[in-house]
Order: C-alpha cells, then structure tokens, then sequence
C-alpha cells in the first residue's frame, strides 16, 4: 500500500471533491482517479459512492479514514525519531482569540523563543466554531478556546483552565465601590464588548438572555486591548477574562464591578485533534504551556 496514495485519500475525503484534492496536492484529476482506484483495487473494496458527479464515502470508506490518519501519524513519527538532527525544530500553528494571542505573545513568546529558537510558531485568531473546523480539516495544530467548556471524543484536552471574569469599568466609574450590584443595575450603561456571537460574548448573551436582559454594546472589537484602553479614558463598561484587565487593576486604571447575579463558567483549553502526528516542537509547545500558569502572571 502506497503511502501517498492513503494521503490522496484523506484530502479526497475531507474534501469531498477528486477536483479540490488535485488542486489542493497538485496532482491533475486523472492522477487522483488513479490513485484511488488502485487503493480500492488493493483493499477489494469501494471507499466512495460516484453519483451524478457527487463523491460520498462509504461504510468501508469512514473506516479507513481512522486507519489512514493512524498509519500516516505513525509514519510521521517514524521519521522524526531517525531524524540526525537533535535540536528541537519545526513550525506550529496555533489557533486562538485575540485576547489569548496578545496575551501569549506579550508575556510568553520571548522566553518561549529564547528556549526553542528554532520553533517557528503561526498565530491565527478565530471563533471557536472555526477553530474546530480547522482542526478537523488539519488546518491547525492546537487551538487555544475561550468558551463554555468543550469536549469531544475526537480531540485531546491537553490543559485546562476555569477563569474569572468580571463586568469592568473606569476606576472613577459611578458604579466603583458599590457592593451586591445587579445586572440591570449597569444593563443601560454604554457597554463595550467583544465581537457577536464569538467565544465567551456568546455565553454571555445566552446567560442575559435567561435573565430576560439584552445589553446592545456601543462598540464591537474583538481586540481586548483596546476595549480596556477605551475604557480607561471613557466612562464605559465591559465584561472580560481577568486575565486581560488584572494588570489595569492592579495600577488604579479599572474596576471591578460587584455584579453579583452574573454566574456563568468561561474555560480556557488548550486542544488539539487525536489523530494529530505530534512533532517534537508541538510536545514541546504543549509541554511548555502545561509547565507554566495559562495566564500571565502579573
């Protein structure tokens, strides 16, 4: 069995599409035919259904989706442990929200990159809906979620990490120092928040929605950074992981607000798919973040 013939089979199955596989591996459509033909010839078996120029797989097709990722991460692996070379090297792409970026970027990069020079890493923001999406079409390495708290039988939770949160505002705010605070007590204030829809806002939403409550923000930004600097010189609000405000806090800049009915959970994971080959740089990168606290310390 031809090894790049099981991975023409994956990209035609992620795919769904002989045409998409050819331009995705470079091969002509011919090639692909081929390809899969002679693996089905080889196995005895018909791995898709040809209708009306529609490809689907069949029972023994999904079966050996599983294999095909298994034999080829084996594969993999066994290259990377003949490889001469010792040091650690390699690329990684990693998935997150742009608070998360920021933060791993600002607070953990250079020691990060002063250990392991030679691991190049890609950070790409994305809600979580994508990022699962990508890690199902091998499109990431590991994500990095701000969410409700997920699990999949397909992906791997490699840490985990409950945070807190808190309504946010100026430290002149007129709602500073208040105690027991309701959410309809600051639910008319010009709040600012997060992008629709995405990560922990979703969440938030839902929670309000329960409470009958529906706050429409004045501005929209998935950059955190900027949400807590419009807050500091504005007299606005915002909901967010402490994680991204806890600095600001601590200098006098902002509050936290003593809103005592929101009760809602927001994880951080760190995940990545379970048939993923891990290279030496991703068990390095994983092991690094297990090693060290999610959350910058401050």
């Amino acid at each position: 069995m031809e090894i790049r013939n099981l991975i023409t089979f994956i990209h035609v199955a992620e795919m769904g599409s002989f045409t998409k596989a050819a331009e995705q591996l470079g091969y002509s459509q011919s090639t692909i035919s081929f390809q899969i033909k002679q693996l089905e010839d080889e196995l005895g078996c018909l791995l898709f259904e040809r209708i009306n120029h529609t490809i689907t797989l069949t029972g023994r097709g999904h079966e050996l989706v599983s294999y095909a990722h298994r034999i080829l991460a084996l594969t993999d692996e066994f290259k990377d442990n003949i490889e001469e070379e010792k040091k650690c090297a390699g690329h990684i792409h990693i998935v997150t929200p742009d608070s998360v970026c920021d933060d791993m970027i600002n607070n953990r990069y250079i020691d990060f990159h002063n250990q392991y020079p030679d691991i190049s890493i890609k950070f790409t923001n994305a809600d979580t809906a994508v990022m699962f999406d990508m890690l199902d079409h091998n499109e990431a390495d590991i994500i990095i979620t701000l969410d409700a708290h997920s699990y999949r039988k397909d992906y791997v939770i490699a840490k985990e990490e409950l945070l807190s949160m808190h309504f946010v505002a100026n430290s002149n705010s007129q709602f500073a120092g208040m105690k027991n605070l309701s959410v309809k007590d600051i639910a008319g204030e010009p709040f600012v928040l997060t992008e629709y829809g995405q990560g922990y806002r979703k969440v938030f939403d839902n929670e309000l929605a329960k409470m009958s409550l529906e706050i429409t923000p004045v501005l929209e930004i998935g950059r955190t950074d900027i949400i807590t600097s419009i807050i500091c010189e504005g007299d606005m609000i915002s909901y967010l992981p402490d994680f991204v405000t806890k600095d600001m806090v601590n200098r006098g800049k902002l509050c936290y607000l003593d809103v005592c009915d929101m009760n809602i959970e927001i994880w951080k994971q760190l995940i990545y798919h379970k048939n993923k080959w891990m290279s030496k740089a991703m068990k390095t990168f994983i092991e690094y973040i297990k090693d060290n606290e999610f959350s910058a310390k401050k």
